[in-house]
């Protein structure tokens, strides 16, 4: 698999730090998958944030997440409709990681997310997920998400699809990340943080691949028992020795397929 497919970690798992430190090693964009509450009642994951934590508790579980995966560059919520949607949540979270130089990658599971609003004033970016690739765990499916995800690419700049570490979906990357259409390119998230979007003008040549259009692929980790940790990064290093080269622009960004058009 492409070095520009990022992982996001949960910051509790058993076994977070061989992860991350698989992930660095393979030179991978690495975000902290962070539990956020959701609407729905469902079981919590560990040190879940909610909207009724006052500021000082969402900044000791966002300061601990951080120290669990120092390699992080990023922030991504897992789950979090109800915390996302809380503008005095979001600005808690927005509060907590400025000081750490980090980005949020907002997996829109809801449509009214604050992420954005709550980093007004705040010195963290916002990117938000466009396509969710393997909702339905089903080849087909996969496939028809990935090429949504590349006609948006088109349509608007840029695209972000957010996977997860299932057999199925690898398999399906495996196949169609070596041969994605001349006019995209595959970046990691933090390409995204400032890229402009921009267009040729009718009647011109095609532009240089470092100004192409561009997908970033992430993979969002979570604790899957039949492939977790090591399967998936074997899996990974595998498809890092048997794929061909595949053009990379000079940023970066993460589970996620993302591309972008300059």
């Amino acid at each position: 698999m492409p070095k520009a497919v990022s992982v996001a970690i949960f910051p509790n798992a058993p076994d977070s730090q061989m992860m991350m430190n698989k992930a660095h090693q393979q030179g991978r964009e690495i975000l902290i998958h962070l539990p956020m509450a959701p609407l729905s009642k469902q079981p919590l994951e560990k040190d879940t944030l909610t909207p009724s934590m006052s500021a000082e508790q969402v900044k000791h579980i966002v300061d601990q997440a951080i120290s669990n995966i120092p390699y992080a560059i990023g922030i991504n919520n897992h789950m979090g409709s109800a915390m996302t949607s809380s503008l005095t949540g979001m600005e808690n979270v927005m509060q907590a990681m400025n000081a750490h130089n980090l980005f949020f990658l907002d997996s829109m599971t809801i449509g009214n997310t604050q992420s954005v609003k709550a980093a007004q004033g705040t010195r963290v970016k916002v990117i938000k997920r466009n396509v969710f690739l393997d909702d339905v765990q089903n080849e087909a499916e996969i496939r028809h998400q990935f090429e949504r995800a590349i006609q948006l690419a088109r349509r608007n700049g840029y695209a972000i699809a957010i996977g997860h570490p299932h057999p199925t979906t690898v398999k399906v990357l495996q196949q169609m990340l070596p041969n994605l259409p001349a006019d995209i390119q595959l970046v990691r998230p933090s390409d995204l943080l400032n890229e402009p979007q921009r267009s040729t003008p009718a009647g011109k040549t095609p532009p240089p691949a470092s100004a192409r259009k561009r997908i970033s692929l992430c993979r969002v980790k979570q604790p899957l028992p039949q492939i977790y940790a090591d399967s998936m990064f074997k899996i990974l290093g595998e498809s890092l020795q048997s794929l061909p080269a595949v053009q990379f622009a000079q940023h970066q960004y993460a589970v996620m397929t993302t591309f972008t058009q300059n």
